[in-house]
């Protein structure tokens, strides 16, 4: 003999958690229908592969905040010049529309990474990333770069 339900507790779909999933689950099946795809901040690092993909597909702005001394060994073509000696004078520069994605990309990500945190820091920059592996990898894979200005 199985034992009688517990009519105390409320069915799992009843509980708050519960209606806020489904009600979420809903939204995105009706966005989905309707084809709009909800709008996802993507916030954490970026991966140079997935740079480049969004590279191709689209406008992105990329700034390059090494300093210029190693902008000349090379650019991704169309990045823009912002060393990070340079960004406390520039940061009006950087794009706060969270709809523009925005890039920031060093040597190795040290310094995009500290220029991250102050941007979050700031506010207001929540859709800006960081790009994982920098130009000295960017670099030793073979993709495109281009000399400044050029």
């Amino acid at each position: 003999m199985t034992a009688p339900h517990d009519r105390t507790a409320p069915p799992p779909h009843a509980t708050d958690e519960g209606r806020r999933t489904t009600t979420l689950a809903l939204m995105g099946l009706g966005l989905a229908a309707a084809g709009i795809a909800p709008a996802r901040a993507e916030t954490g690092p970026q991966s140079l592969d997935g740079l480049k993909r969004t590279l191709e597909a689209g406008p992105a702005i990329v700034f390059d905040i090494r300093e210029p001394r190693e902008h000349a060994t090379g650019v991704i073509p169309g990045a823009r010049l912002l060393p990070l000696s340079q960004a406390g004078q520039r940061i009006a520069e950087i794009p706060t529309d969270p709809a523009t994605p925005v890039y920031l990309i060093c040597n190795t990500q040290n310094r995009s990474k500290a220029l991250l945190g102050a941007l979050r820091q700031r506010g207001g920059y929540d859709h800006v990333r960081m790009v994982e592996g920098g130009m000295s990898e960017w670099a030793r894979r073979g993709w495109p770069m281009v000399k400044p200005g050029g």
